[in-house]
């Protein structure tokens, strides 16, 4: 499979939009991904394309020198094939470029998949946030990476 990954666009967001309702009980507003795009200076935002078509993205603020991870979705016919790891290659390479030197998230901790692939690329776990997510008030765990060159 060809994954292309590219910097998200307007024109991305109703695919953007299908996939954030896939992914998440309480997602997040067209309108809200719009102004991050447009508006956040110190947002980024990348997609992934299969054969053309928008099939996952992710985000990240970066703020003085560090990187913190917004969020990374894969459509449901497109998961368990690889593509969150080009995600997640792809914003630690665009942090290692900008001379970012650590990079956090929270990730939900009944998330064991998205959990294991953060520790396989050096996130480490550095926390927890009780009842941190409004629909379930499960908790995130905290994960930091250290970037090294």
């Amino acid at each position: 499979m060809n994954v292309v990954l590219r910097e998200m666009e307007v024109k991305d967001l109703d695919e953007i939009m299908d996939i954030e309702h896939e992914a998440f009980t309480t997602p997040w507003s067209k309108n809200s991904f719009e102004k991050e795009i447009r508006d956040n200076l110190l947002a980024k935002y990348i997609v992934a394309e299969v054969e053309g078509k928008v099939v996952a993205y992710a985000g990240i603020w970066l703020i003085i020198d560090e990187g913190h991870i917004t969020n990374i979705a894969v459509k449901k016919e497109y998961q368990g094939q690889g593509i969150s790891k080009y995600l997640l290659m792809g914003l630690i390479d665009y942090c290692k470029k900008r001379s970012i030197i650590n990079m956090t998230l929270e990730v939900r901790k009944s998330n064991t998949i998205a959990h294991n692939l953060y520790k396989k690329y050096g996130f480490l776990d550095c926390g927890i946030r009780p009842n941190y997510y409004a629909d379930d008030h499960e908790d995130a765990i905290i994960m930091w990476k250290t970037i090294n060159d």
